[in-house]
């Protein structure tokens, strides 16, 4: 870890807002030419693609910067350490407040945008608990349960996560309590500066929500929801899932109540959630992409394996594991065949080990 200077930091931000590299691609690169800055010169030799304009990246920090944030790369020291320990860290993200509330323990806690007054009763009183305890409690600033969440840990120190860029806080209801976080917590974004939130941005929001967290509580989530989701990235990430139970007769509490069927810790307060992470609690998943500075140049995938690759994927995010599994081909050849894919313009890699079809990731 270390602090990057001011050139070293635009050349990394032009990089990692270069169009089709995503991720995994950037790490990739980075092991490969060491630096930002020779990635940038080489893409000439190993793509087609353009880099963004030094303009371009100046402007962005610039423009962070006016709003008292800051752009943050992954190798710096004030980069969120749990989020560092994905296989695909984002390379870089924007910060707007204190970001030593991400090196405090942290739990993320998330659930129904129309949550029942009890579920809203409930996340605030037990995210105010945590905060008592000394947990940050990290959530989305969603309508429902994520508010309640941000409500009841305020006092205490809490963090947002977006989807779109800075400037752009999303519902326009909860611009009171987005503004009330970055003077009390901290709020934090992938997403370029200017980038308004889509609906296929919130995947990538919810990976990091859970990616910034030692675990996730599930606070009512229907069986087809964004809680359940974060929930999936969670149990990738090597993070542990717990679940409030909820009443059979709501269908609201369908989907939380399915994660406790499947294995997810049931809990119905914070003291069942800071139990559960006692020593018994799992280890995170070891980093698994090498060193971001690695020597040795990652081989090329084998012929006919990014077009098998590429079959595969569809909008829906993909993890590479799975896609190694499924192909019954080593994870780091489906990893080198993405990398190939996304300089051409048919991949996109995201958070946590995922890829998608093309135009998954933040683009026009």
């Amino acid at each position: 870890m270390r602090t990057l200077s001011r050139p070293e930091l635009i050349a990394w931000t032009r990089l990692a807002r270069t169009p089709r590299i995503g991720p995994l691609t950037f790490h990739r690169l980075i092991a490969r030419f060491r630096t930002a800055s020779a990635a940038l010169e080489a893409l000439p030799r190993v793509s087609n693609l353009a880099a963004s304009p030094e303009a371009q990246a100046h402007a962005e920090i610039e423009g962070v910067e006016a709003l008292g944030a800051r752009l943050i790369a992954c190798c710096e020291p004030d980069y969120p350490p749990l989020l560092a320990q994905l296989d695909a860290p984002p390379p870089v993200i924007a910060i707007r407040g204190d970001p030593n509330w991400l090196k405090k323990p942290t739990i993320a806690i998330v659930g129904s945008r129309e949550g029942s007054g009890s579920a809203l009763m409930f996340a605030e009183r037990v995210a105010a608990d945590l905060g008592a305890a000394g947990f940050t409690v990290v959530s989305g600033l969603a309508r429902g349960v994520d508010a309640a969440a941000h409500r009841g840990s305020l006092e205490a120190g809490t963090v947002a996560v977006l989807a779109g860029g800075l400037d752009h806080p999303y519902p326009p209801q909860n611009l009171k309590l987005h503004d009330a976080i970055c003077e009390r917590g901290a709020v934090i974004t992938e997403a370029p500066l200017g980038s308004v939130a889509r609906a296929r941005d919130f995947p990538r929001r919810n990976s990091i929500i859970s990616g910034v967290s030692r675990a996730v509580v599930i606070i009512e989530a229907a069986l087809r929801s964004g809680s359940l989701i974060t929930a999936r990235a969670a149990a990738d990430q090597g993070r542990d899932v717990m679940a409030a139970p909820g009443s059979p007769l709501d269908p609201r509490a369908r989907g939380s109540n399915a994660l406790i069927k499947q294995g997810a810790t049931l809990i119905e307060d914070a003291a069942d959630i800071i139990a559960a992470l006692g020593e018994s609690a799992p280890p995170l998943r070891p980093l698994s992409a090498g060193p971001l500075f690695a020597d040795v140049d990652a081989p090329p995938p084998p012929p006919g394996l990014p077009k098998k690759v590429a079959a595969l994927l569809s909008p829906t995010p993909i993890h590479v594991n799975d896609l190694a599994r499924l192909l019954e081909a080593p994870a780091g050849a489906v990893a080198a065949a993405l990398t190939e894919l996304e300089l051409e313009g048919h991949a996109a890699s995201l958070p946590g080990g995922y890829a998608a079809r093309a135009n998954a990731a933040f683009s026009g």
